[in-house]
């Protein structure tokens, strides 16, 4: 029997990532992507699977409780994988309550349709969160399953508020659910306003590289391609009521990555190295900026069998060179053409 599976925030960066995984790797499953195409959903990025008998594109907010439920009811999905969610710091910061209505109360919404209208002890809700809930920390050490939370941004503290309803839903309603918590996630397709992408954009066009503080906060980045193998990995046997954390073992200062992206970028673009370093320019950190951040995968690694598959110095090279040959789609999305997508492909159907 195919298996409809709901997977939402499918059109942003990871989503994208996962929902082409999905449809490629499982004909047999019916994937549909259920997207708000705010900022930072793009369905450019799916494109080449946007045809594909086994995928459906829906257009919905998470927090409109009637549509979600009218959804849920319609289909009866057997698993959701929820990554839909407002995930930048600096915004969070700036619009606080705009997070709590997505990550919350759109969460809480998704977990009540899931009770209501999905086989609730066959079915399974995955729900997809951040190392941010654990708060920061210091020299040494790493964040494993039962890490305290101690959340420090508006963000960090939506997503911890959503992960403790995810799992209340499982303890007090019996519902099947699975939580990850990744680092930071790198690759293709990432909103402009992260650090990797925004700053290939400056360095090419001779802009500035904004640095928060000395830029000595360190984070462990993971290939988002290796993300959502874990996803894939995780949601097809990952253990009921677990919680899986997913690193990429790669731990960086913000200015040894900046300094290394440079030296790449001078590579790539014919320069003199140490050219774009002299774009770097210090700004006041940011409020509540949590020092360092880093992932122990081994669970997951040794229970599931996952595994990073590329070092940083290999993703990051990869990544580069997707930008930069990929230059129309970086012109859309900061021109804000990439908006209009959805009104020229799916208005007439």
């Amino acid at each position: 029997m195919s298996k409809k599976i709901l997977i939402t925030g499918g059109a942003g960066f990871i989503g994208s990532h996962v929902v082409r995984l999905f449809v490629s790797k499982y004909p047999e499953y019916e994937i549909y992507n259920l997207d708000k195409l705010t900022y930072a959903g793009n369905l450019e990025n799916l494109k080449d699977i946007e045809s594909k008998p086994n995928y459906t594109f829906v257009k919905g907010d998470i927090v409109d409780t009637v549509f979600i439920n009218e959804l849920f009811q319609k289909h009866a999905f057997n698993g959701v994988i929820h990554l839909a969610a407002e995930s930048h710091v600096d915004r969070s910061i700036l619009d606080p309550l705009s997070f709590v209505k997505t990550n919350v109360l759109g969460t809480v919404n998704l977990l009540q349709a899931f009770k209501t209208y999905s086989d609730v002890k066959k079915d399974l809700f995955y729900h997809i969160s951040t190392d941010e809930v654990y708060g920061e920390l210091g020299e040494t050490g790493k964040f494993v399953e039962t890490t305290p939370y101690d959340p420090n941004s508006p963000y960090s503290a939506s997503k911890a508020s959503s992960d403790h309803f995810v799992r209340a839903y499982h303890t007090t309603f019996g519902i099947n659910t699975i939580l990850s918590n990744c680092s930071n996630n790198y690759g293709s397709h990432q909103f402009p306003e992260k650090l990797i992408p925004l700053f290939v954009h400056n360095i090419k066009n001779n802009k500035p590289l904004p640095v928060y503080g000395k830029g000595e906060n360190v984070r462990d980045w993971l290939w988002v391609e290796d993300h959502a193998r874990a996803i894939d990995v995780i949601f097809h046997n990952g253990k009921i009521g677990e919680t899986y954390n997913i690193g990429g073992n790669n731990e960086w200062k913000n200015i040894d990555l900046i300094k290394l992206m440079c030296m790449i970028m001078d590579q790539k673009l014919g320069r003199n190295t140490g050219d774009s370093e002299q774009l770097i320019s210090y700004v006041t950190d940011r409020a509540g900026h949590d020092f360092r951040y880093a992932i122990d995968s081994s669970k997951l690694m040794n229970e599931l069998g996952w595994e990073p598959s590329v070092t940083f110095e290999q993703g990051l090279d990869k990544t580069i060179d997707w930008y930069l040959q990929n230059n129309d789609w970086l012109q859309k999305i900061t021109s804000g053409e990439y908006l209009q997508y959805y009104e020229k492909q799916y208005t007439n159907r």
